[in-house]
């Protein structure tokens, strides 16, 4: 790579980032701008969140971008006591899954929601959010 400058944009994702460098950066430019993307192959139509540069299904490398809109139902939630290093200080906070239909959205919910309020179906929405840090991420919110 002599004389080509490393994108690492997605530094800038998330609590702790583990790579810098990944075939969907463009993910970040797109949560900076308040939108939360996922992919879809252009050949088979397979819909990926997070965000793939390959389709596992056809093996094609054709991608658009789609935004993550509207609002989605809760399959599943967990609050969690334990976490992976670079997680401790966010203790404890709640995991969860919602169906948009075509696709599902992974991630946290909001920390100002308590876990005692959430009920598998209720309806939810996927929110760019800046962490304490400057972080970009996303969080689910009440609709």
């Amino acid at each position: 790579m002599a004389g080509k400058e490393q994108d690492t944009r997605f530094t800038k994702f998330g609590t702790v980032s583990f790579t810098a460098l990944t075939k969907v950066n463009d993910f970040i430019d797109h949560l900076e701008g308040g939108k939360i993307t996922g992919t879809k192959c252009r050949r088979c139509g397979r819909t990926y969140f997070p965000p793939r540069a390959d389709c596992y299904n056809c093996l094609n490398s054709d991608m658009e971008w789609f935004e993550v809109s509207g609002s989605g139902k809760l399959l599943s939630f967990s609050m969690l006591q334990y976490a992976p290093v670079g997680f401790e200080g966010d203790l404890p906070y709640t995991i969860a899954l919602l169906d948009y239909g075509d696709y599902k959205v992974f991630g946290r919910t909001d920390p100002s929601i308590p876990y005692e309020k959430l009920s598998v179906g209720m309806k939810m929405k996927a929110a760019v959010t800046k962490l304490d840090n400057e972080q970009l991420t996303y969080v689910f919110r009440e609709v």
